[in-house]
C-alpha cells in the first residue's frame, strides 16, 4: 500500500534557543528527517524581527519543496502564519483564518491552510492549523475545524490528516472533540509510549498533534530530540509514517 511522511513543527519564527534567527538551521531540521509532507507554524515574512526574509519560502527553497503559506496576521509590514511545503505534487483547496471567539475578539488571530497533496495517484487531503491559547477559544476552533469551512466541505473526503500547533493537552475538551471524529497517531502505534514537544528545553506538554482519518494506519512516529533540535526552535517536530489502511 502506498506510504508517505509528514512532519508538523512549530518553527517560532526561526528564532531558536540561542536568539539567533536562522531558517536555514530550520531547513537543516526538517532535512535530516526528508518527510513528504511538512506543516509548519508561525512562520514570518517580511519582518524585521527576522529579517525580512520570506521564510515559507527560503525553507522551501532549501529543500526543493512545492510550498503554500497562508497569513494569519498583517505586523508591520509583513505577514505571520502557517505553511505546507511538499516534494510530492499538491494543490492548495484553501487558506483561512478561523473566526474569533465572540467573547474574546481581542486575542491573536488563527488561521489554517489546506492542500491536496497526491501519493503515488491517491489524494490525501492535508490541514495544518494552529490554536489559541485560551481553553473557550480552542474549543470555538475545534469546532470551527470539524464543520461546513473545512472538515465537513464538500471536498474534503478522507483520507485526511489534520496536524499542527493545538495548544491543547490530551485532556482538554478540544482534544477530546477532535478526538471523537479523527485518530491520535501518536496513540495508533503499538508499543510506543506517546511523547511530548514541548517546551524544547525540558518537554513536557503535548501540544502538537497528528490527526488521522480511519483509512490511514501509523507505521512510525517520532519526536526527535538532538542537539540541532534543542537549538532550532521551542518546540520539537511530530513526524508520523503513514499508510493506507
Amino acid at each position: 500500500m502506498p506510504t508517505f511522511s509528514i512532519m508538523t513543527y512549530n518553527i517560532h519564527s526561526s528564532i531558536g534557543m540561542d536568539h539567533r534567527v536562522s531558517p536555514r538551521r530550520i531547513a537543516r531540521v526538517i532535512s535530516r528527517f526528508k518527510p513528504d509532507i511538512v506543516a509548519l507554524q508561525e512562520l514570518d515574512t517580511g519582518l524585521r524581527r527576522s529579517g525580512m526574509i520570506d521564510q515559507a519560502h527560503f525553507i522551501a527553497g532549501r529543500l526543493e519543496m512545492e510550498y503554500h503559506f497562508h497569513s494569519s496576521i498583517q505586523v508591520e509590514e509583513g505577514e505571520y502564519g502557517n505553511a505546507i511545503l511538499s516534494r510530492l505534487p499538491m494543490r492548495l483547496i484553501k487558506g483561512g483564518r478561523l473566526p474569533l471567539h465572540p467573547h474574546y475578539n481581542n486575542l491573536e488571530p488563527r488561521g489554517a491552510v489546506w492542500v491536496e497533496v497526491q501519493v503515488e495517484g491517491r489524494p490525501v487531503q492535508v490541514i495544518s492549523t494552529h490554536f489559541g491559547l485560551n481553553w473557550q477559544e480552542r474549543l470555538f476552533q475545534a469546532e470551527t475545524i470539524l464543520g461546513r469551512e473545512w472538515l465537513e466541505h464538500g471536498e474534503c473526503h478522507c483520507p485526511l490528516v489534520l496536524c499542527g500547533d493545538f495548544n491543547m493537552l490530551p485532556a482538554s475538551a478540544a482534544y477530546r472533540r477532535i478526538a471523537r471524529c479523527l485518530h491520535d497517531a501518536q496513540r495508533k502505534l503499538k508499543g510506543r509510549r506517546p511523547q511530548p514537544s514541548w517546551p524544547v528545553v525540558f518537554p513536557f506538554m503535548r501540544i502538537d498533534h497528528i490527526f488521522i482519518s480511519h483509512d490511514l494506519a501509523v507505521m512510525d512516529i517520532v519526536v526527535p530530540r538532538t542537539p540541532l533540535i534543542r537549538a532550532a526552535s521551542d518546540h520539537l517536530p511530530l513526524i508520523a509514517s503513514l499508510e493506507f489502511s
